[in-house]
């Protein structure tokens, strides 16, 4: 093998070495695609054809990965805070009927689900607030390091909710990365509200109104 295949040789070994010490998926995946390629030209001056073989089917592996992940980036940047809930999640959620005055859950309780609702109206009891159809109520007490809830709620009317466990959520959020992208925009505007919340009630006011139908409302 002359001097050329071993300079080959020896850039994609560095290149390998390196993406085994990166952290970000899409410059590991550039790396490893260059060291396939290097090795790929060490292979063919050397005669290695096992070794060739190898790094040529790495090649569209690397390739596939990369593409993958650059598709996942842009998803990840399309979703939007406004996407509509039923888009995300209520394809995997089970729909469940409640009557007036009964609780769903009080302040302290274990977190085991959250809901959509679908029909009628919730009251969060610490804040006096009215939640409608189009919000999302229980996130945050799935994500919560203790798992606990924070606010009581009541079924102000009968309600139609749709429902999806602890397990479920985890499992989605694992799976897709968007809806886990969308789930943390929500749980942040819910701690946003939160706050203006608890600063306008130190100052004085009144009642707070409920946010618009559709809007995040403030209830973990």
């Amino acid at each position: 093998m002359g001097s050329i295949g071993y300079v080959f040789g020896f850039i994609g070994a560095a290149l390998t070495v390196a993406s085994y010490l990166m952290k970000s998926m899409l410059p590991l995946r550039t790396v490893a695609l260059s060291a396939n390629v290097f090795l790929v030209i060490y292979a063919f001056f050397g005669g290695s054809w096992p070794t060739m073989a190898l790094y040529l089917a790495m090649i569209p592996i690397n390739a596939k990965k990369m593409v993958d992940i650059r598709r996942l980036v842009r998803a990840i940047q399309d979703a939007k805070a406004e996407t509509p809930v039923t888009e995300w999640l209520l394809p995997h959620m089970t729909r469940r009927q409640f009557n007036g005055g009964q609780t769903l859950w009080k302040k302290g309780d274990k977190a085991t689900e959250m809901f959509y609702v679908e029909s009628g109206r919730l009251n969060l009891l610490e804040y006096g607030e009215s939640i409608g159809p189009g919000a999302i109520v229980g996130e945050i007490g799935l994500f919560a390091p203790d798992n606990r809830r924070t606010r009581t709620i009541v079924c102000e009317t009968d309600c139609t909710l749709y429902g999806l466990s602890s397990d479920a959520m985890a499992q989605l959020y694992y799976q897709n990365p968007q809806l886990g992208f969308h789930v943390m925009r929500l749980i942040v505007a819910r701690l946003m509200h939160d706050t203006e919340v608890a600063q306008l009630r130190r100052g004085g006011h009144g009642p707070i109104a409920a946010p618009a139908i559709g809007a995040p409302g403030a209830a973990s």
